[in-house]
């Protein structure tokens, strides 16, 4: 009896001498658990919502739309190709509607914002989906010209902001969601191009309308992916365009560099990339259903382990470790400066 007195007068002294610490765990286990089952809520009536994603040819756009399909929403999808399009109705039910959609042309938004309002009716538009993008040109910033920099922020920021005000009138008759595709490159610029220039916008443009829209009952989410084995991230695409920028460089450019930097800069992407790029899209697409379908969806999701535990908690960082991140990523020039 003394040992079980001693041993409770113990640990009630190891709890008061150790109060904060207590405290702070405590209140990080409720916290953890009230997230959990917070995040656990979920809407019901799928089979009365509509969802719309843009850029369903293939990747995210396409795993998404299936996934939905089979959970019983009634999903339209955007593809850029007829080819994307007739694939994608194959492997889904009828329920599903395909639609030719190029994100840069207004008109073909408008032709697509009309289709999508004959379907809906009064119920409104539940969810948008802004998951088309491109990557290419991307690369050092001193190999591109203006063109190329538009080529990409057309797509993945002009296009996403056009999609939205097109269909904002449909969404605030649903109270709908608003899900838009950025990247661990919209919090790191690793590299140079329009991708990491249009995925910071889509955070910035995501944080406005969320902000706006609250009011209005439509609630918006940012999905932060990692890296993955998408066509974005096709290393053949992604070197056979580099070698074109290479190509067009004046002389005394490509002597700036050396001989070897372009190989030796596919050479280190590659490596990168076929260690970087995770084949589970899934957990993308997890992401996007949970904004769809949660109760409260969340503000912002990073997909992926490698977004979760390393290029998010280094966005927060001083910038000279990123810097040496991508210094140990990619090689240096020739005429590289001394510090």
């Amino acid at each position: 009896m003394v040992q079980v007195d001693e041993a409770v007068s113990g640990f009630v002294e190891v709890l008061l001498s150790n109060l904060v610490l207590t405290c702070v765990l405590l209140l990080a286990c409720y916290a953890a658990v009230r997230c959990y089952i917070r995040d656990s809520y979920r809407i019901g009536g799928f089979s009365q919502k509509h969802v719309f994603i843009t850029g369903c040819d293939s990747g995210f756009g396409n795993l998404l739309a299936r996934q939905l399909d089979q959970k019983g929403f009634r999903v339209i999808a955007g593809c850029l190709t007829e080819k994307g399009a007739a694939d994608l109705a194959a492997a889904t039910s009828p329920r599903l509607k395909t639609l030719l959609l190029n994100v840069t042309d207004s008109a073909s938004i408008r032709s697509v914002v009309e289709f999508v309002r004959r379907e809906v009716g009064e119920r409104g538009l539940w969810g948008l989906v802004n998951n088309a993008g491109r990557s290419v040109p991307i690369g050092p910033t001193e190999w591109m010209q203006l063109e190329d920099f538009a080529k990409v922020l057309d797509v993945n920021l002009i296009g996403v902001i056009d999609v939205t005000l097109q269909f904002l009138p449909l969404l605030k008759k649903a109270k709908g969601r608003v899900v838009n595709v950025a990247s661990i490159l919209g919090r790191l610029s690793l590299t140079g191009g329009g991708y990491c220039l249009s995925k910071w916008g889509v955070e910035a443009f995501s944080d406005s309308l969320r902000r706006d829209m609250q009011h209005f009952g439509i609630k918006v989410s940012i999905i932060e992916p990692g890296f993955f084995k998408t066509g974005v991230t096709s290393v053949d695409l992604i070197n056979a365009d580099l070698k074109r920028l290479w190509a067009r460089l004046p002389q005394d450019v490509k002597d700036s560099y050396g001989a070897t930097y372009l190989d030796d800069y596919i050479r280190m992407q590659g490596f990168s990339m076929n260690i970087l790029c995770s084949p589970d899209i899934s957990k993308v697409t997890w992401c996007m259903e949970h904004a769809l379908t949660a109760q409260h969806p969340r503000t912002r999701y990073g997909a992926g382990w490698d977004a979760k535990f390393f290029w998010i908690p280094l966005s927060y960082l001083p910038s000279f470790v990123s810097d040496f991140v991508v210094n140990v990523l990619l090689p240096s020039p020739k005429d590289k400066a001394s510090s």
